[in-house]
């Protein structure tokens, strides 16, 4: 798989488009700001694009979404359970479990909430990647305090999706960089504190930090 971060916005959001090879598939995920940047790297490496997949609601995520639709001319993917409550274009519903085909690479949609009602990672185990919008970054999680929010459920997903990955898998989050679950397990210590049965100590890491002690 190739994977094409394009970062947007004051949020410094993180937007991937992913394939395999130029002439090949596409999908679009996140794409949350100015859908020209997206629709251009397409464009130059004549890709198809099979969908936008929206890893939740937030508009950092969604903003370029139905735009960028319209001029690839495909649909809009996101869960169910943020459907329900998000207030722009979607026309593919999304559920645990759900697969998605890339050039013969399947990717398994899995139902992460926490962040919002409906977030979802995005996982190729052939690959050992994983889209994990904000769910969990390197080095901590997503805020629970938003409408939708819920520490209970983020608890569930990492102790009951996130932490069955192996070291060897790739996270790719909404925001910051990409690391291995080696590195989450030994420097993410919102996420240390879950997998022990605490509750966590939200802690903001400097960006300098996150930059100096990461392992690629």
């Amino acid at each position: 798989m190739e994977i094409k971060r394009i970062i947007g916005g004051s949020l410094m959001s993180n937007c991937y488009i992913i394939y395999q090879k130029s002439g090949g598939s596409c999908f679009v995920i996140d794409p949350g700001y100015s859908p020209k940047q997206y629709s251009d790297f397409v464009k130059e490496k004549e890709l198809f694009c099979k969908g936008i997949i929206l890893t939740h609601l937030h508009s950092d995520h969604t903003g370029g979404a139905e735009a960028l639709a319209k001029c690839l001319s495909c649909p809009v993917m996101m869960h169910e359970d943020d459907y329900f409550v998000y207030k722009g274009l979607v026309d593919i519903k999304l559920k645990d479990g759900d697969s998605l085909d890339l050039d013969g690479e399947r990717l398994e949609i899995l139902h992460t909430p926490g962040h919002t009602k409906g977030g979802i990672c995005i996982y190729s185990d052939k690959s050992k990647v994983a889209f994990t919008g904000d769910t969990i970054f390197d080095t901590d999680l997503g805020r629970t305090d938003l409408s939708g929010g819920s520490e209970d459920e983020l608890k569930r997903s990492i102790r009951q999706v996130i932490d069955k990955w192996g070291n060897d898998v790739m996270i790719y989050p909404g925001h910051d960089m990409n690391a291995n679950m080696k590195f989450v397990r030994k420097h993410n210590q919102e996420f240390i504190d879950i997998v022990s049965g605490k509750d966590r100590e939200q802690i903001e890491y400097q960006e300098e930090y996150n930059w100096n002690i990461r392992l690629k």
